[in-house]
């Protein structure tokens, strides 16, 4: 049973105010910080580097979730490990020059735990074969570059599908999901086997930060008791 972390995504945040949106996170009893990175070309946007990442260090002693959104991950790690990230998710639908689980290997050498996200048309069967080289596994529930999009449904099931096959396999990464994340759709999440949940609009907009994360760890989840059985039942 994993405890459930709640990570903001900085995308959501005032960047004027940068320094103060991070410290009103932590002290709104977030878990981690995530960290969207995009390069303009892997998805239509472009976010912020290296210098906004460790800028934002000096903020907060939160762990950070680093989501590498960009065409070529292996020529970044090290700079965002110098950075100060402790999590670094590449994209299966990335280039891989020398394949994915050499990334991803590249990453655990550097220090940092692995993450591999896919994309929401993205089969889950294209990372099932990396499943016993990560420490994470990002399913993306809206189609990623913007923040602010709706959930989409069909991510309930590919949730479901990673937990019941993780749990076959006997490994221990985390699920998690990102995008249109609030408290309705996080509670589908949660039923599903997701133990991760990353939200940007729904909590930086909230009238109380610290409210809605407190309302999102207290949702059932596919692990709580009376809960998981039925819902294993079902699948």
């Amino acid at each position: 049973m994993f405890d459930r972390i709640i990570a903001p995504s900085l995308l959501a945040a005032d960047f004027a105010r940068l320094g103060d949106e991070v410290r009103r996170v932590e002290q709104a009893g977030a878990d981690w910080l995530h960290l969207d990175i995009m390069d303009g070309l892997v998805v239509p946007n472009i976010s912020f580097g290296t210098a906004v990442v460790s800028a934002v260090l000096r903020h907060t002693r939160l762990p950070f979730d680093v989501q590498l959104m960009v065409r070529r991950p292996n020529d970044m790690l090290a700079s965002f490990v110098e950075a100060g990230a402790n999590w670094l998710t590449v994209h299966v639908e990335s280039e891989h020059p020398d394949g994915v689980r050499s990334t991803l290997a590249r990453i655990r050498a550097a220090g940092c735990k692995a993450g591999l996200a896919l994309n929401p048309k993205t089969p889950l069967s294209e990372a099932e074969p990396f499943f016993d080289a990560i420490d994470l596994l990002l399913i993306m529930s809206v189609n990623p570059g913007f923040g602010g999009q709706a959930f989409l449904p069909a991510t309930v099931e590919k949730i479901e599908s990673a937990y019941v096959r993780r749990a076959a396999a006997g490994l221990s990464f985390r699920i998690e999901i990102d995008g249109g994340v609030n408290r309705e759709t996080a509670a589908m999440g949660l039923l599903a086997g997701a133990d991760v949940l990353v939200s940007g609009t729904a909590l930086f907009r909230a009238s109380d930060m610290a409210l809605a994360i407190r309302e999102l760890r207290a949702l059932p989840g596919r692990d709580t008791p009376n809960v998981g059985a039925q819902r294993v039942a079902q699948f």
